[in-house]
């Protein structure tokens, strides 16, 4: 009997009766865009459920993340265990009670939980699944090669229930579709010919633009970094070190990942994969590597809420995770964001750095109906408690020269989250400079929180995979494992020093207001393609934009400023 894994939490409502998807999520369960609908699951096929219990002083968990992330507090780089951090948050003995009676009275006994006690995965049968969650219906959906168990209905949880839970989740979400290696290789070439040759972005061009010099690899014993993969990809190791002797050859690295969390897939690499895993390794060149990737996943499961529940559940994780992953805003409950958001505060409260791709649709764009338009943000890119990565280009792309935007970068205001305490004082200088050239007020929420935080290049990479030389591979996850292996690298120097590792990072870099990076002032991204914005999203300006962030790392002198206690 095949085993299955799906993930539920619970919106917390006030209605007697809670309807995960039928509010904010519908939309997924009645139309999931490009994936085809293969049947209803058989009964007795096994699901293995993730509870996502309630937990308790939120507030705390968020007053000691602005403490240790503010440069200026007394506070600062003192880091919890993640003992500290489920002593502090775990869910309430009378939650705990409630959730595993209401489970046990439905037969399903074969729990386990994690050490912060605030996920519980369950195995039971769809038949069970479908009790336990009045109204759910588990069918199979497939995608290319990919196949998931997703519930086709809305599902119901007595109010008795639901307010010991934040929300159910891993019905309703669709995995997004990932980068197309041929798609993104025909675009380039198009953009190429009429350009003529281009050598493209190497580890060497990236070092040469940022200031890295050869010297500039980690040495320090106790330091790591991490990529993770959600899209069905795996790196090949045989790629890597064919990558390395081809475009390390000038500085000290390693060419074997240290350690891989999860099941690689069998087949032909990612491109998406081989990218984050190829860039973190050349940039934080010489630092121990862990690869987080599930591509043997259940049908049923959210990889990337089983990497959230993994790092709950590991006391020893890497300091840097740089990931290429987003989905559209308003395609997600409010309820599974927010949960998903305390998540990163416990990860930034151990010192943990998430770096986030700001994606490539530029600003979206969501169409209202009657010829309306908006701009339509990205999450996690949208969350205040990560930092999210833009994309930029060269302003000549035969030369090492300055940066311009890269017209695909990610980038707006949140439609959720409202704008942090840390960037109001720079988006709101952004707002007054480009007043006049700003979008329609109707497209964006202009109190929200505004990404991405900085950037780095992101068009016309070199990557190896397949053992092959793919060249014109361009998007944010090139930008973001760059900037990760960066900050692994300043990692390496404050370890050396004793000092605290960076952790989230958002608090410090604001406060820099630019010092140690190359502005970006150049070029708009992608917006609406409509009579009112004409296909712009947001434009880049002087000082921080939502395009680019504050710019791109000059190495040395942010190594510097970073390095201060």
């Amino acid at each position: 009997m095949d085993t299955l894994r799906l993930t539920f939490l619970i919106p917390l409502l006030s209605s007697s009766l809670v309807w995960s998807g039928y509010l904010e999520n519908n939309q997924d369960v009645l139309k999931p865009e490009g994936w085809t609908h293969v049947g209803r699951v058989d009964p007795t096929e096994e699901l293995e459920l993730t509870f996502a219990l309630k937990q308790q002083n939120i507030h705390l968990l968020e007053e000691r993340l602005r403490l240790v992330s503010d440069p200026d507090s007394a506070q600062y780089g003192k880091y919890l265990h993640l003992e500290e951090i489920a002593s502090l948050v775990h869910p309430s003995e009378l939650t705990q009670k409630v959730v595993h009676h209401w489970l046990q009275s439905h037969g399903i006994k074969d729990c386990q939980t994690v050490q912060t006690q605030d996920f519980l995965q369950c195995t039971m049968t769809a038949e069970v699944a479908e009790t336990l969650l009045p109204g759910s219906k588990f069918h199979r959906y497939t995608r290319d090669s990919q196949s998931v168990v997703r519930s086709s209905a809305p599902y119901s949880v007595h109010d008795d229930i639901h307010q010991h839970l934040d929300f159910v989740g891993g019905l309703h979400r669709f995995p997004p579709k990932g980068l197309d290696p041929n798609k993104a290789s025909s675009n380039r070439k198009q953009k190429q010919s009429k350009a003529g040759i281009h050598l493209g972005v190497t580890p060497a061009i990236l070092r040469a633009r940022y200031n890295l010099s050869a010297s500039d690899v980690g040495t320090a014993g106790n330091n790591s970094q991490a990529v993770a993969q959600f899209l069905e990809q795996y790196y090949s190791p045989a790629d890597l070190a064919e990558f390395m002797a081809m475009f390390g050859r000038s500085f000290k690295h390693l060419s074997e990942v240290d350690r891989v969390v999860g099941s690689q897939g069998k087949g032909k690499a990612g491109i998406e994969a081989s990218l984050d895993v190829e860039y973190i390794m050349s940039t934080g060149a010489n630092i121990s590597t862990w690869v987080f990737t599930n591509p043997g996943r259940h049908e049923s499961q959210e990889p990337f809420l089983q990497w959230m529940v993994l790092l709950s559940n590991m006391t020893d994780l890497p300091w840097v995770h740089t990931i290429s992953y987003g989905d559209d805003e308003d395609s997600l409950s409010t309820a599974y964001m927010m949960r998903i958001n305390t998540e990163f505060m416990k990860a930034g409260v151990r010192g943990i750095s998430l770096l986030f791709a700001s994606g490539d649709s530029g600003a979206g764009c969501k169409h209202l109906g009657k010829g309306q338009n908006c701009f339509r943000p990205s999450f996690p890119a949208s969350s205040p408690y990560v930092t999210t990565v833009g994309g930029t280009s060269f302003k000549n792309p035969f030369k090492l020269t300055y940066e311009v935007t890269d017209y695909i970068s990610g980038g707006g205001f949140s439609n959720v989250f409202k704008m942090p305490e840390y960037q109001a004082s720079a988006v709101d200088g952004y707002l007054k400079t480009v007043a006049a050239a700003l979008p329609p007020q109707a497209y964006f929420n202009i109190s929200g929180r505004a990404y991405p935080d900085m950037a780095a290049l992101s068009d016309n990479y070199w990557v190896v995979m397949n053992r092959v030389p793919i060249p014109w591979v361009s998007g944010t996850s090139a930008s973001t494992p760059v900037v990760g292996g960066m900050l692994s690298l300043i990692n390496d120097q404050r370890l050396l020093k004793g000092l605290p590792v960076l952790g989230f990072l958002n608090p410090r870099l604001y406060k820099l207001k630019g010092q140690a990076l190359f502005d970006v002032t150049e070029g708009c991204h992608l917006g609406c393609l409509d009579e009112q914005v004409q296909g712009n999203g947001f434009c880049a300006a002087p000082s921080w934009d939502p395009v680019t962030g504050w710019g791109t790392p000059n190495y040395p002198e942010l190594l510097a400023v970073l390095l201060a206690e």
